[in-house]
């Protein structure tokens, strides 16, 4: 496609419909066309389907461009190559639950493993409207995806709540020599100064350039998992980055994006800010 798209993948579940209900907003929200996705075994059998999801999104959204596709073979594949020019792509993924891990690996996990560009993972749960964009904040090297969730923030004509979560390091391995509690107590507060001013200076110049974006910045000495994942609850959408290693495929690590594909109470959009490994190996490599 050579206007700016948004990819979507179907299968007729409420799931999917929740996520192509989103998708046709995130599209409006962009200035972008819907791409709908039906991955199926027999094409054939994929009219009804994409007849269902091009009808309700037309009724919805009479004014957006809107194409429709069956394509053969696995999800994952069939999205990655849709997906590899879009400006988003978007996939459903059943609410929290013990049973939630186990879809979330097949499809989603997967998707942000290989996805090369920006990937939003809706879940049964999610509130359709309201709320601002969330951003965890590790250090100053999240710089690209900050911009990313500027750019949200901007899109949404909504608020960026950034949250930095943090604790204190292991000062002393455990065979050394005890340390005297004052100077324990400066080393800490030393370090408890320098975590409070990360969101500041971290965003500093995005927040000069975005002069209209109201920012709300908060530090927390606690694990971030914990955090942000009970920030999700009030949130419109949780912008989070993977880092992969160039040359690596696989999903992408840290705690932080695994529990927030898994259990966030508010969509993930997630950007990849490494290197994507090989799409071809992606309906194996992860199981």
């Amino acid at each position: 496609m050579t206007t700016p798209y948004v990819t979507v993948g179907v299968d007729g579940s409420i799931i999917a419909v929740r996520a192509l209900d989103r998708a046709a907003r995130e599209a409006e929200l962009r200035g972008a066309a819907l791409d709908i996705v039906y991955a199926v075994a027999d094409t054939d059998e994929a009219g009804p389907i994409l007849a269902s999801a091009v009808t309700r999104t037309r009724e919805r959204h009479p004014r957006l461009p809107v194409t429709a596709s069956a394509a053969e073979g696995g999800a994952v594949q069939a999205l990655l190559r849709h997906g590899r020019d879009a400006a988003l792509t978007v996939v459903g993924a059943r609410g929290l639950g013990a049973f939630a891990g186990l879809v979330l690996g097949s499809v989603s996990l997967r998707m942000a493993a290989y996805s090369q560009g920006p990937l939003l993972v809706v879940g049964g749960d999610h509130r359709p409207h309201g709320g601002d964009v969330l951003l965890g904040l590790e250090s100053d090297a999240d710089a690209d995806v900050a911009a990313f969730a500027f750019e949200e923030a901007v899109r949404r004509g909504a608020g960026l709540r950034i949250l930095h979560a943090w604790g204190y390091p292991h000062l002393l391995p455990e065979q050394a020599p005890p340390i005297p509690t004052r100077r324990v107590a400066d080393e800490l507060a030393r370090h408890a100064r320098t975590e409070q001013a990360v969101p500041r200076f971290a965003v500093a110049a995005l927040r000069e350039k975005y002069a209209d974006v109201e920012v709300q910045t908060r530090t927390v000495r606690s694990g971030p998992v914990h955090a942000l994942l009970e920030a999700t609850r009030e949130a419109a959408v949780v912008v989070v980055g993977g880092r992969r290693r160039p040359g690596l495929a696989g999903p992408p690590r840290g705690p932080v994006t695994h529990a927030l594909l898994h259990r966030s109470h508010c969509p993930v959009l997630f950007v990849p800010t490494g290197h994507a490994g090989d799409a071809g190996h992606a309906g194996t490599a992860l199981g």
